[in-house]
This record gives C-alpha cells, sequence and structure tokens, in this order.
C-alpha cells in the first residue's frame, strides 16, 4: 500500500537535476580533452629530451662513435622498453619515427596519432644531434625535416 505522506522526487525535479549536470558535462568535457592534449604534448617533448640524452650516452660510448637506433638504446640500456624498440614507436598518444640513424647524425620526430579535435595532440615535435627540439603547429610529420641531424622545415625551436 502507498501512503499519500510518502516523500519523493517529481519527474520535473529529476529532470532537472539530469539537466544540470549534462550542463556541467558540456562544460568539463573540453576542458578535459584539452589538459589531455596538452599531457600528450608534453610527454612528447620529454621523450625526445630523454632520447636525444640516450642518443649522446650512446655516441660517446659505441665503437665507432656512431648514434644508434631506438632500438639499439633499448638493447643497450639506456632507454626503456616503452621508447627503446624498432622505430615507429607509440607512446601517450605520440608515434617516435627516427631518421638518418645510426650514423654520425639522428633525427626523432613525434607525431600525434591522432590530430582530430578529439585527437592525442596538435603539434609534431622533433630532434637533432643538436639537441634542440622544436615544434609545428600542423601536426604533420612533412613540415619538420631532418638535414644532417638538423630538424628544421616550418617547425620553430620550443
Amino acid at each position: 500500500m502507498v501512503s499519500k505522506n510518502q516523500k519523493g522526487f517529481s519527474l520535473v525535479e529529476l529532470l532537472v537535476v539530469v539537466i544540470i549536470i549534462g550542463i556541467i558535462a558540456a562544460i568539463a568535457i573540453p576542458s578535459l580533452l584539452a589538459s589531455r592534449k596538452a599531457a600528450n604534448e608534453a610527454s612528447a617533448v620529454q621523450g625526445l629530451r630523454t632520447i636525444h640524452s640516450a642518443e649522446v650516452t650512446y655516441q660517446s660510448t659505441s665503437a665507432g662513435n656512431v648514434y644508434g637506433t631506438l632500438a639499439n638504446l633499448g638493447g643497450a640500456g639506456i632507454l626503456d622498453s616503452t621508447i627503446g624498440a624498432a622505430s615507429p614507436v607509440t607512446k601517450s598518444g605520440y608515434k617516435f619515427t627516427e631518421e638518418a640513424s645510426p650514423t654520425t647524425t639522428y633525427c626523432v620526430h613525434a607525431e600525434p596519432t591522432d590530430s582530430s579535435a578529439t585527437g592525442t595532440g596538435r603539434r609534431t615535435f622533433g630532434v637533432g644531434v643538436s639537441g634542440v627540439i622544436y615544434a609545428d603547429g600542423t601536426a604533420s610529420p612533412a613540415a619538420l625535416t631532418c638535414s644532417s641531424g638538423v630538424v628544421g622545415g616550418t617547425g620553430s625551436p620550443i
């Protein structure tokens, strides 16, 4: 039996709560996606710094004074298995691709695996022998070029 004194929420009150939750979600989700992209980009830049340090260590300790592939760096224990594997390597929404290695020069590019509005990143990054990290806002690996271990193209140093 249902008593007339029973208290509860009306359908209108429940709809108001659902609408408020929807508005809050609509405001929060874009910020969350932007934060995730920023974190992925920061991870890519840090990955390139780590790769450059590993390349310098490998070059100074290797016979022949050459830079190594990402797999060489991982095999030597200089890089962890996440990045130190056969190129291309994917980490935190970025694909790391090496060029001109092993030799007396190297370049590594990091491009987002998904550059759409809801994707993993907006910019492409690159590092070469100098250790200067370049960024290009087009999320295209072709925007950053590698010539004799120097990253260039339409990118700018960060």
